[in-house]
């Protein structure tokens, strides 16, 4: 390590490469916290190593290398999230629509929290230390992202690097430059409002009580059942309260009465056309594939092109379960996203 540090110190790019190489996962990670979006967590931790290997010469070592990184990678969100609007979920964003007016039209501007690929960036599992509060894992799932939102810049920061990093008093507050004192009162009022906003469980949790054997059952009977376009089938996976969203479209749904009308007068009786972004009439033909997003069960879904018979990306869905119901659908309308979680771009 010494050695990498003196060379790249001295120009050496591929050194400082292979330097960074090995927190580019963790750092990404956390830019994703910060900032709710992949896209935005790509351009933050670009220019926060960036930012790095041009400061590389006044870095002193009396810190570590880690957390010499983890302050720049901070401070370059805490500049983007002043430029760019707040991320939310569409529950966050409207309320609930009539399923009857259909699912309207996509926002121009993205303002939507984005699912996490965390199998393919290698997310560790458990905590990052025994001092941290929440899981690696946990830190992705979008109620906790969503949550993380609401929370002023200064506050989001303090909540990761404490609660998800498991960073010390005195590290936060090196990172941050401030005190301690302010790091632990941040602290508090940040615990309190995204303890108001989390489920019960959190999403990890529910997936070992419930079992992988009962997960695989509720995921394998929910794609079986979207596949074939069985609307009873769905709905009886459904917890009472469930949701169904649709990012980019800012209209979400309520309750499974209000679920059965927009799969049965819409999602399953017409066919998905991504070049106009819409249902139309025409016959529906969908196949799901299984991936992971955000800590959570997640299904690439498929809509036969009628013009070359091959299956197209058009929407990416995230399970999430309460017991072992269905408690929101988390549709992405956004076939780019792909290729982020290992699905190929066609079938």
């Amino acid at each position: 390590m010494t050695d990498l540090l003196e060379a790249a110190r001295s120009g050496d790019e591929s050194a400082y490469e292979q330097l960074v190489e090995t927190y580019g996962s963790e750092l990404h990670a956390h830019c994703y916290r910060m900032l709710g979006s992949v896209h935005d967590a790509d351009d933050a931790l670009q220019d926060a190593l960036l930012r790095a290997w041009r400061s590389l010469d006044r870095f002193e070592g009396r810190s570590s290398l880690r957390s010499w990184l983890y302050r720049i990678a901070t401070n370059t969100c805490l500049d983007l999230i002043a430029r760019r609007p707040k991320r939310v979920l569409p529950i966050d964003y409207a309320p609930a629509a009539d399923p009857a007016d259909g699912p309207g039209t996509p926002l121009l501007e993205s303002v939507w929290i984005e699912p996490y690929p965390d199998e393919a960036a290698g997310l560790a599992d458990g905590r990052a230390t025994p001092e941290a509060r929440y899981e690696a894992r946990e830190g992705v799932e979008l109620a906790f992202v969503a949550a993380l939102q609401h929370l002023p810049a200064s506050q989001r920061a303090v909540l990761i690097l404490r609660e998800v990093l498991g960073f010390s008093a005195r590290e936060a507050a090196e990172t941050l430059e401030t005190t301690v004192a302010s790091v632990n009162s941040a602290l508090q009022r940040a615990r309190k409002t995204v303890d108001e906003r989390l489920p019960e469980r959190t999403q990890q949790q529910t997936l070992r009580e419930v079992g992988d054997e009962r997960v695989r059952e509720l995921v394998e009977g929910y794609m079986e059942a979207w596949e074939s376009g069985d609307v009873d089938g769905v709905v009886a996976m459904l917890a009472e309260d469930a949701c169904v969203t649709m990012p980019p479209m800012p209209t979400w749904y309520s309750g499974r009465e209000a679920i059965r009308v927009f799969l049965s007068d819409w999602a399953f009786a017409k066919r998905w056309a991504s070049d106009s972004a819409r249902f139309e009439a025409g016959e529906r033909r969908v196949r799901l594939m299984r991936t992971r997003a955000s800590g959570q069960p997640a299904l690439g879904a498929y809509n036969l092109d009628p013009q070359t018979g091959r299956y197209r990306p058009y929407a990416l869905q995230l399970l999430t379960l309460r017991s072992d119901r269905i408690a929101v659908i988390s549709g992405y309308v956004s076939p780019e996203l792909f290729a982020r979680f290992g699905l190929p771009a066609e079938l």
